[in-house]
C-alpha cells in the first residue's frame, strides 16, 4: 500500500489543516458547512498520517507546509468532483479510525487496508491500489522471508496492516519480537542505527526509502491473502457510495493510471536522481 523517499524527520502538530478545522457535523451531510446561504460548499474533512510517501507526506524535512501525495491527489480530484472543500487533519495512524467513529473526520485516506477488523468500526470504500510487503533490512543481513526473522526484532508501524502481518508471521514461525512505532520515518532509523533487525513497510514505501538510503535493502514478501489501500468512512457515510462512483470513473477515464504514474514511477525516478 504506500510511498516517500527522503530522509523523512516528521514533525506533527495534533492536527494538520489546510483550512482551520471547525469540527464534524452529523453523518448526513458534511464536516463543516461554510455559510447558510444556497449553494455555498462544503468542506470534508480527511484525516491522514502524513509520514508515508508517496501516499501522504510532506515535502520538506521540518513538516512544514501542506501535505502532498497520491492519496492527497485523489482526494482533491474527488471532493473537488463531487462539489466540496477539502480540508487535511494529520495524526498518528493509530488515531484514524477513532477520529472516524467520534466524526472528527468525514473520511480517511493513508494507504489503509480494508481488514475484517476495521470493518467492524468503520465502512471502506472500494481498493483503489494493490501493494505488497517488504522486509527492510541494512543491507547484506540476508533476511529473505519471515522464516529468517525467527529470534530477531521487527519493527511494525503501530495500527497498520503490517504489524498483523507480523504478528501472525512471528506465531507460524515460533516467534520474533515485534517493536511497533508510530511513524515509518522512525522505523528506517531505528534499522540504520542497528536498534532493531528489520521492519515490514509496504512495499510503495520502501522502495522510496531504499533510494535515498542506500545501505538499507528490502525483500518483498507475497501477501497471503488479498490487500489494497481503500478510502475508510464512519460507519453508515453516505459518503461511501459517492466516494466509489467517482473511483470507478476515475479508473475508467485513466485518471487513476496518471496518478500511480506520477507518484509510484516519475516520484521515485525523480528521488534516484536527487
Amino acid at each position: 500500500m504506500k510511498r516517500r523517499r527522503l530522509l523523512f524527520a516528521l514533525t506533527f502538530s495534533t492536527t494538520l489543516a489546510i483550512t482551520a478545522i471547525a469540527g464534524c457535523s452529523n453523518q448526513e451531510t458534511t464536516a463543516t458547512d461554510e455559510g447558510d446561504s444556497a449553494g455555498a460548499s462544503k468542506t470534508l474533512v480527511m484525516a491522514t498520517s502524513p509520514d508515508y510517501p508517496p501516499y501522504e507526506f510532506f515535502e520538506t524535512a521540518g513538516g512544514e507546509g501542506e501535505p502532498i501525495g497520491f492519496d492527497i491527489d485523489i482526494a482533491k480530484y474527488i471532493t473537488e468532483q463531487l462539489g466540496y472543500e477539502l480540508e487535511v487533519s494529520g495524526m498518528d495512524f493509530n488515531g484514524i479510525i477513532p477520529a472516524l467513529q467520534s466524526e472528527r473526520a468525514d473520511f480517511a485516506m493513508a494507504g489503509m487496508t480494508p481488514t475484517e477488523e476495521r470493518k467492524q468500526n468503520v465502512d471502506f470504500s472500494d481498493i483503489y491500489y494493490e501493494a505488497k510487503n517488504t522486509i527492510v533490512t541494512k543491507k547484506g543481513a540476508g533476511f529473505d522471508g519471515f522464516k529468517a526473522l525467527k529470534g530477531k526484532s521487527v519493527g511494525v508501524q503501530l495500527g497498520a496492516t503490517q504489524q498483523e502481518a507480523a504478528q501472525k508471521a512471528s506465531e507460524e514461525i515460533g516467534g520474533f519480537n515485534i517493536e511497533p512505532r508510530n511513524r515509518i520515518s522512525e522505523l528506517i532509523q531505528e534499522v540504520k542505527a542497528g536498534r532493531i533487525d528489520a521492519a515490514v513497510v509496504e512495499d510503495t514505501v520502501a522502495k522510496g526509502y531504499i533510494q535515498n538510503n542506500p545501505d538499507l535493502e528490502f525483500t518483498t514478501v507475497e501477501n497471503a491473502e488479498a490487500a489494497g489501500s481503500a478510502i475508510a468512512f464512519p460507519q453508515g457515510s453516505e459518503l461511501t457510495a459517492e466516494f466509489n462512483q467517482v473511483l470507478e470513473e476515475m479508473k475508467a477515464n485513466g485518471e487513476m493510471e496518471k496518478l500511480i504514474q506520477k507518484w509510484f514511477e516519475e516520484y521515485y525516478e525523480q528521488q534516484g536522481q536527487q
